[in-house]
């Protein structure tokens, strides 16, 4: 365990790190921007230096902006999530502040592209490990536990005020630039992470019931046990069955592996879901 934890703060770090990379090299010295809370703690820093005379870097930004946001989530998603998202939070703006901000190239395309595609690798890595850059996941985490509402409508709103009032205030050229960041950086994450919101886990295994435990305790799920049976070995097995977020993968799998190696898992996308999708 000990070891699993050192690999994952290790994995959060280079995330940070290379989110960081991508802001100060190619996004902010292009004026280009990024999504969610990233791309608002780097507006609202450019329209202060440029229309108050408050001088605020962005890495401090964005950590205000995710203290009230941790806070939720401490309190609505669990603790381990919270803590390495914002550990997230603290090295990408600790990052941000030390390294400067360097033009790597003069095109706005390459800039734009290199940079989505760096930071994209940065949240796809965190994510894949069980952790959150912050902000946005973290709210994602807090109404999929709630209430079961989609992200996806608010981070268009989000984006959105972001692409107008760049447009509005330092061209619309920017916006549109804006726009081929934020989708190279989805797609990376696509790849990387996964694209589907919702996902079926199918495990087919002998530890039933302490694998029911184990998830239990660690998810806000609810699980279908079926009987199973083998058609070459004819031993009878138990198939769980259950709907879990893509936030909640990384859980999910580390549970199966700590509760049984054996166990057989089918992963498969989930379109739409109907009824209760929580335990109370």
């Amino acid at each position: 365990m000990i070891w699993q934890e050192s690999k994952k703060i290790v994995i959060v770090i280079a995330g940070a790190l290379l989110n960081a990379l991508a802001m100060n090299l190619f996004l902010i010295p292009a004026n280009v921007y990024s999504s969610g809370f990233t791309g608002i703690a780097q507006l609202l820093s450019k329209v202060l230096s440029d229309y108050t005379p408050i001088q605020l870097s962005m890495g401090i930004l964005l950590l205000l902006l995710n203290i009230p946001v941790a806070i939720l989530g401490w309190r609505k998603v669990g603790k381990s999530f919270t803590v390495y998202s914002f550990l997230s939070v603290l090295m990408s703006s600790f990052f941000l502040t030390i390294i400067p901000i360097k033009q790597v190239s003069q095109d706005i395309l390459l800039n734009a592209v290199f940079g989505g595609v760096i930071l994209a690798v940065g949240v796809g890595i965190t994510l894949k490990w069980g952790a959150s850059t912050g902000g946005v996941d973290i709210i994602a985490m807090v109404l999929s536990r709630m209430k079961d509402k989609p992200v996806g409508p608010y981070m268009f709103i989000l984006n959105g005020i972001i692409i107008v009032t760049a447009g509005f205030l330092f061209g619309w050229e920017k916006a549109l630039y804006t726009l081929v960041t934020l989708y190279t950086s989805t797609r990376v994450i696509d790849a990387i992470h996964t694209r589907h919101a919702k996902l079926t886990a199918m495990i087919i295994t002998k530890k039933a019931e302490e694998l029911k435990k184990a998830i239990h305790g660690s998810l806000v799920r609810g699980i279908t046990m079926i009987p199973a049976k083998g058609a070459f070995s004819n031993e009878t097995r138990d198939l769980l069955m259950i709907v879990i977020t893509r936030y909640e993968l990384y859980d999910l799998e580390r549970i199966i592996k700590e509760v049984d190696p054996n166990a057989f898992t089918n992963i498969i996308q989930t379109t739409g879901v109907y009824g209760f999708f929580r335990r109370e």
